[in-house]
């Protein structure tokens, strides 16, 4: 099928009430080779997959879509991924070429249970789905840990999806995705969490109802990991020249392999073979992702590197079928297991498609907020609001949670992914806290396990600048503050500028033009499960009938200078 535009307005408009940047198109568009649009989407000043030279790079993003799957339609690619605590959920996005990707929606635009996941909830919620095609419409299926396997779908993959439904219900089941057989039947395979189920490294199968909705029987294992291939998990299910496939990682997110099994009887016995790992490359723990074949008939497969505050950012890698076995990336010394690629001739898709990146920067000047940004658990309607017409965005200070220890506790940070391994971002906003209360905050954060931000906080005599770290923070840590004096007015310029190793500097101006860096360098750290994020917040520790606020004229993101300030 050929794409549609994504310019979705109201997809769903209490989504949009509630400043959810999920389902509603913010103004990108995409085309197809014969009708390119006369306005292209901006692209990514900071990482660029595509070559411009028919070759492309690894990785083709630079961002943390952990655990990737893809489905093809046609001409068209859809790629999903683990989104855990943050909302909007499972993102989308599509490409004509599987390099160049743009986010065009999300498939969730809250966690269920709704009060359990209206508090920030790491490393819960979404893991590792799987997105298929099946009889018109698109299917996503993914393990919460601790309420059961979820599935959502739609006719349109760039929404609205329906609301999900419990497919089955359980403590630890995680990794799910379907099958439908050609005589009509379906399955589902799964892995297990052992911190929820006690068990770990085996994978079940499930008989399940052709609509999709329910399991039809308890399950039966049919392959055990313990032996040879621990902590297996992350299940792919495939029939290709009358085998059943399930591509599986092993071994561990940062260590492990790409193992495939195949069987002629879908409950097996499988044989097994590792298909791909790290040998002389760079890139360690290649494994989890999704095969798929071009409609010219080439094979690739798209999977993850676990590169610590970076996240679990996505590779491409070819394949070549021998003996009715998947070689993925190149096999140097013919032994029947590739390694990964670092360039590559991009896919032969019959067509060159434009150059696209997912967004990063926004200006706010639409009624919605840009697909890159998710906040850190269920929103409320009064965090956020883009003015439009003002080309700004407003967030209201919302209060602290009553058992605050710190930022890792605060729901209201709205927060992107890291888009390369190094880069710049600069926000300029305005502050008018209520002048009934005081501490209120609102700045630019780094967030992971250890974070840092630079803030306005609002005391009786005016606003005063502030440099925040926590170290440990998950483990209920207070922050250290360093007070930076008081600024004049109430608009600031803050920058954050990322270097190898995440090593970022803090700063800030007053003017715009001359920025004074803050504090020692700081080495973002991950998240649960996740690459360190940056973005926005606006608190207050106390009740209030109305509440102060921050106006952000906009939110870019760019290479480092060349010098990062011009005084320290």
């Amino acid at each position: 099928m050929t794409q549609k535009p994504v310019l979705y307005a109201a997809v769903c408009f209490s989504f949009l009430l509630s400043s959810c940047s999920g389902l509603a198109q913010q103004g990108s568009k995409n085309a197809t080779a014969e009708t390119i649009q006369p306005t292209p989407a901006p692209v990514s000043e900071v990482w660029v997959a595509d070559l411009g030279d028919g070759r492309y790079k690894n990785p083709i993003l630079h961002a943390d879509y952990s655990d990737p799957d893809v489905v093809q339609v046609g001409e068209d690619y859809y790629m999903t991924s683990s989104s855990f605590n943050a909302i909007p959920g499972l993102q989308i996005l599509h490409s004509n070429d599987l390099v160049n990707w743009k986010i065009i929606g999300y498939a969730l635009d809250r966690n269920q249970p709704y009060d359990h996941f209206s508090k920030p909830q790491h490393g819960n919620g979404v893991w590792a789905p799987a997105i298929r095609h099946q009889n018109g419409e698109f299917y996503i299926y993914w393990g919460d840990p601790d309420f059961g396997i979820y599935m959502v779908k739609t006719k349109n993959p760039a929404g609205p999806w329906e609301k999900p439904v419990l497919v089955k219900e359980g403590k630890g089941l995680i990794d799910a995705c379907p099958f439908w057989d050609e005589d009509g039947k379906a399955y589902l395979v799964h892995g297990w969490a052992g911190s929820r189920a006690g068990i770990k490294s085996i994978l079940t199968l499930n008989k399940m109802s052709p609509d999709g909705t329910s399991v039809l029987d308890e399950g039966m294992m049919i392959f055990d990991g313990h032996d040879a291939h621990p902590t297996v998990e992350g299940p792919k299910f495939y029939k290709r020249n009358g085998y059943y496939y399930i591509f599986a990682p092993a071994g561990g997110v940062a260590t492990g392999w790409q193992l495939v099994l195949r069987s002629k009887n879908v409950y097996g016995p499988y044989e097994e073979k590792i298909v791909m790992d790290q040998g002389n490359t760079p890139i360690n723990g290649p494994h989890q992702g999704a095969w798929v074949e071009t409609t010219t008939g080439e094979d690739w497969f798209i999977h993850f590197q676990d590169i610590e505050a970076y996240g679990r950012v996505v590779h491409l890698n070819p394949v070549k079928w021998v003996n009715d076995w998947p070689v993925i990336g190149e096999d140097k010394d013919g032994d029947g297991k590739g390694e990964p690629v670092l360039t590559y001739q991009k896919p032969n898709v019959g067509k060159v498609y434009p150059v696209a990146t997912p967004p990063e920067s926004d200006e706010f000047d639409g009624h919605t907020l840009g697909l890159q940004w998710q906040w850190h658990a269920n929103p409320k309607a009064t965090w956020a609001f883009p003015t439009g017409t003002k080309g700004q965005l407003r967030l209201f200070t919302e209060q602290l949670p009553e058992d605050f220890k710190n930022y890792w506790d605060v729901p209201n940070l709205l927060l992107q992914k890291f888009p390369a391994e190094t880069f710049t971002t600069t926000t300029k906003l305005k502050f008018t806290p209520n002048p009934k209360l005081q501490d209120e905050r609102s700045g630019l954060i780094v967030m992971g396990e250890n974070y840092a931000y630079v803030s306005l906080v609002s005391k009786p005599d005016g606003l005063y600048l502030t440099y925040n770290t926590a170290t440990k923070a998950d483990k209920g840590t207070p922050e250290n503050e360093e007070v930076l004096g008081k600024l004049n007015g109430n608009e600031v310029h803050f920058r954050v500028s990322v270097d190898k190793d995440a090593k970022c500097q803090f700063s800030y101006s007053e003017d715009g033009t001359t920025f004074k860096n803050v504090g020692a360098p700081f080495t973002a750290v991950p998240g649960r499960w996740i690459g360190a994020k940056v973005g926005l917040f606006a608190t207050r520790p106390g009740k209030t009938n109305d509440s102060g606020f921050a106006d952000v004229d906009w939110f870019r993101i760019t290479p480092n200078p060349t010098k990062i300030s011009v005084r320290d």
